[in-house]
This record gives C-alpha cells, sequence and structure tokens, in this order.
C-alpha cells in the first residue's frame, strides 16, 4: 500500500499524539496508548499511524496513491494547529520519491 512519513520534532510527542487522537476520534475510529507510544486513525481513505519517540514524533499514512495528499493534510493540518507554539512543522515524504506536503504554522502571531 503507497505510504507517506514524517517526522516532527518535538519533544512533548506523547502529548500531541494522544491530543491528535482524541480529536480525531471525534469523527473516525482513533486510539492511542500512553503506555506503547503507538497510536492508529481509521479513515475511509486509509490510515494513519502515530509514534511517539524521545524527541519527535513519527507519522505515517498509508492508502491509495491518489489519496495522500488528503491524508497528509487532516494529519498534518490538525497536529500544527496543536502545535502552533511549539511552531510544529510536518514534511511528508512518499515511499515513491515524491515530495509530500509541508505543514507549518505561518500565521502572523496576534498583537
Amino acid at each position: 500500500m503507497p505510504r507517506s512519513e514524517a517526522r516532527v520534532a518535538t519533544d512533548r510527542p506523547a502529548r500531541y499524539a494522544k491530543q491528535l487522537a482524541a480529536h480525531m476520534g471525534r469523527k473516525i475510529e482513533a486510539v492511542f496508548s500512553e503506555e506503547t507510544g503507538r497510536g492508529t486513525l481509521v479513515f475511509g481513505a486509509g490510515t494513519a499511524t502515530l509514534e511517539a519517540q524521545a524527541d519527535a514524533l513519527l507519522l505515517t499514512v498509508e492508502g491509495e496513491r491518489e489519496n495522500l495528499p488528503g491524508l497528509e493534510d487532516v494529519v498534518g493540518r490538525h497536529l500544527v494547529r496543536f502545535g502552533a507554539r511549539d511552531e510544529l512543522v510536518v514534511a511528508w515524504h512518499r515511499d515513491n520519491g515524491e515530495p509530500g506536503l509541508v505543514h507549518r504554522n505561518d500565521e502572523a502571531p496576534e498583537a
């Protein structure tokens, strides 16, 4: 199955994975285990896995090739919004060598 991966540098990977799973779980099947540091999001178009490591959150989305941009977008966009204070950057890399989407919070801070 085609896939895309992103390594998001953060000192709070489990916190963000848990928050992402809880938020997405309102509309889709989503789980995260604090014990294992792993989670899964199940979309109609594919799946996403979350893996909290010591200094990063590893994200993987899998689905049909035409669905990868949409999966990258929904996972990356929500994570960047949650991590706006930490200026998280999600840069996706597809398994066929194509560049994936890049998400960052480009909004100017409010005065």
